[in-house]
């Protein structure tokens, strides 16, 4: 069973001031003084260290071009890593070659050296003692297929420190994000120890272990140049590291805030909400969390720490369940799409979807033609929602409780059903909806994940159905004008986009992680100017 994550140093450590997790950018390039020249580009992004991956290098020869890439004055310090074919990198030739390279290496200054496990006692035997005292040894360990237990983690770090390492490395996969947990503890224990450690989990389910290790004491942790050229799957942009998520100012007192979802990549919540913690001094960082088993994930991450989360597709209605207490108005909806611990532990939910939909379709509308400000303009309307999911309960619920009519149309009737039964209101299919045009003025709102990046072609109902409606809205704001929304507009409806509803529900959101009023106008600018 996942254990929960407590991040309580020792006393003894704590009283020992630690030294900040350093942002290292690997170096790619395949040519010699294009990879002195990413050097210079990472220390203009903020870097502290670049890491020279030599096995990248093409037709490589240590004698001449290590001079060039080590030449002083260099702009950062230097991690050369040298790594072979048979542990993730692009060598395949013998040790030998290689281990007098990163000799070399040490001779002409470099600032640390990256050796495999396997071979490190013989890197160390050919060294014997005469490592230079400026340079530190990385001894390191991957694992491409899993994450170990704690417990077999733990002996591997012994196993690593007996070589004489300065720095134990691991790196292992996350085949779901519990496994992050388990690298997050081992680096817990290590600070403890005051044993330097660099502990990272590959993958897109590993993500966080790269942004939280400054709150665990992780040595090192690595950002790319830029986007697509990654050294490991999912590695962050040292800029995100820096500039988005904030990472210099994360430390072991920092809450963590995040997106549950499943996929997540795509969210803009963390740009939307670490700038707004950054506008009101508010110490946390707001991560993605990529999960499969919701259940799993919060018992897992249960510590004080893991303060909020944000849950969008496909947990909204398994979070309702997964809360010890929640809001009346989410319960009846039936959907979560905020939670929030308490001091005493429990977790509450919350939906602040219905109110940030409903009142951008309601905007949209007033904004497009005159309407009676004493009654909502969806009064007595005809009100069609796509999709029978958490999205779509909390935008069926909130058009009813204006006194709209309510029809449901899901791909799958029988939820569709489920949902229009709950709502009072009858149900259809999406292919029934194609010749459905009982009245002229109608409102339609898609909840579905139809039309979202990178399926950006699709579009739940065709164009000539489209001319039925007065008013589209679309719960997809990734792109920011869908294929719904721009043949919608093209048939002369009212169009109101995602983006509305997304900035609207973050509000919400901020005020109940925070307990103060949300940053309008700022929250409003970052989504329009990210997106």
């Amino acid at each position: 069973m996942a254990t929960a994550i407590s991040v309580s140093p020792a006393p003894a450590a704590a009283a020992v001031a630690r030294p900040p997790t350093l942002v290292c950018v690997p170096a790619t390039a395949r040519a010699p003084r294009e990879m002195a020249a990413e050097l210079a580009a990472a220390a203009a992004l903020g870097a502290d260290v670049a890491e020279l991956r030599l096995d990248r290098l093409a037709g490589f020869a240590p004698r001449r071009d290590l001079p060039v890439i080590l030449a002083d004055p260099r702009p950062l310090p230097a991690l050369v890593t040298y790594r072979p074919k048979w542990e993730g990198g692009e060598y395949e030739g013998d040790d030998e070659p290689r281990f007098e390279a990163l000799m070399l290496a040490m001779e002409l200054g470099a600032e640390y050296v990256d050796i495999e496990l396997k071979v490190a006692d013989k890197f160390i035997g050919l060294l014997s003692g005469k490592k230079p005292d400026n340079c530190k040894l990385i001894v390191s360990s991957h694992n491409f297929e899993n994450t170990p237990s704690t417990e077999e983690l733990a002996n591997l770090v012994a196993q690593i420190q007996a070589t004489g390492a300065d720095i134990v490395k691991i790196v292992t996969t996350a085949t779901e994000i519990v496994d992050v947990a388990r690298m997050f503890q081992i680096l817990v224990q290590c600070q403890e120890k005051q044993v330097p450690i660099i502990g990272l989990v590959m993958n897109d389910r590993g993500l966080i272990s790269r942004i939280l290790c400054p709150k665990y004491g992780g040595y090192l942790t690595f950002g790319s140049l830029e986007k697509g050229r990654e050294s490991a799957p999912a590695q962050p942009t040292a800029a995100d590291l820096i500039n988005l998520y904030n990472i210099r100012q994360i430390g072991p007192d920092t809450k963590v805030f995040g997106i549950i979802g499943k996929p997540v990549g795509h969210s803009k919540s963390p740009i939307l909400h670490n700038e707004a913690f950054r506008s009101v001094g508010f110490n946390a960082v707001y991560v993605p969390f990529l999960v499969d088993d919701l259940a799993k994930f919060l018992n897992t991450y249960s510590s004080p720490d893991f303060v909020g989360f944000s849950c969008t597709i496909p947990h909204k209605e398994a979070a309702v369940r997964c809360c010890d207490e929640v809001d009346p108005i989410a319960r009846d909806i039936g959907a979560v799409n905020t939670m929030v611990r308490r001091p005493d532990g429990k977790l509450v939910g919350y939906n602040t979807d219905y109110v940030g939909a409903i009142s951008a379709i309601e905007d949209g509308i007033r904004a497009s033609q005159p309407t009676d400000p004493t009654t909502s303009p969806l009064a007595g309307r005809l009100f069609v929602v796509i999709g029978a999911g958490g999205a779509g309960k909390a935008l069926a619920y909130g058009a009813k409780e204006k006194g709209a009519r309510v029809v449901i149309a899901n791909r799958t009737f029988a939820r569709a059903q489920e949902l229009a039964n709950l709502i009072g209101g009858p149900a259809l299919t999406l292919a029934d909806l194609e010749n459905y045009h009982p009245e002229e003025g109608m409102i339609l709102a898609n909840t579905t994940a139809i039309g979202m990046h990178p399926n950006v072609n699709e579009t739940p109902l065709s164009k000539q159905a489209l001319t039925s409606y007065a008013v589209v809205f679309d719960a997809v704001y990734t792109p920011k004008e869908t294929r719904l929304l721009r043949e919608a507009a093209e048939c002369g409806a009212i169009v109101v986009s995602g983006l509305e509803m997304f900035i609207r529900q973050a509000m919400g959101q901020f005020e109940h992680f925070t307990g103060t009023p949300a940053p309008d106008r700022l929250m409003r600018d970052i989504v329009l100017a990210k997106t």
